[in-house]
């Protein structure tokens, strides 16, 4: 992997929630580019909805990667404070894996490297994509972000004048793209 300094190494966990066209809009931003080191972490539910639902597909996922690793592999280098990387996403993020990074609890390695960007001070960046959003969740979502995540939820603009799925979800990478201070093309920018 690389040690450039001028290209950022960027951590995707993809979870169990519904929105899989949101992560598969950023990785193929994110693969696609010379100056990101994709690390991308799959876990076994959003396998599941990857059967259902359109939009990615894990052999193109994986093509788009540097790193691919499963939620099992506990031991994979963003499972520790030591390797350093620009920002994590999670994206989606399903209301479990929220309620395991909001209290610490790194049951599998995306709540494991989440809890290391934590506590490293690194970027982390939530996707939630789930409504109506209860009491709990709001509370996790609350704890998460008062803990250093930031909680960007998957709800696009319209302002650009989206035509289709596609543009309202590069409308959201880009949202995210904006938080791990990546520049992007990915929808034309209020007031531009």
């Amino acid at each position: 992997m690389t040690s450039d300094p001028h290209i950022k190494r960027v951590v995707l966990a993809v979870t169990g929630a519904s929105g899989l066209i949101y992560a598969g809009t950023l990785a193929r931003e994110l693969g696609g580019r010379p100056d990101v080191e994709l690390h991308v972490i799959l876990s076994r539910a959003a396998r599941e909805v990857m059967r259902h639902e359109t939009g990615l597909n894990e052999d193109e996922l994986r093509g788009l990667a540097q790193a691919f690793y499963e939620e099992t592999e506990i031991a994979a280098p963003p499972a520790s404070g030591s390797w350093r990387h620009a920002g994590m996403v999670v994206c989606p993020c399903s209301m479990a894996s929220l309620a395991a990074i909001a209290h610490g609890l790194g049951q599998n390695l995306i709540h494991r490297a989440a809890d290391v960007a934590l506590k490293e001070g690194l970027k982390l960046v939530l996707v939630p994509r789930e409504t109506p959003l209860s009491t709990i969740h709001l509370k996790n979502m609350l704890a998460a972000r008062e803990a250093g995540a930031a909680i960007l939820p998957a709800c696009p603009g319209f302002y650009h004048g989206p035509q289709n799925l596609a543009d309202l979800a590069a409308h959201l990478a880009g949202k995210i793209l904006d938080q791990l201070d990546i520049p992007h093309r990915l929808f034309e920018r209020w007031g531009a």
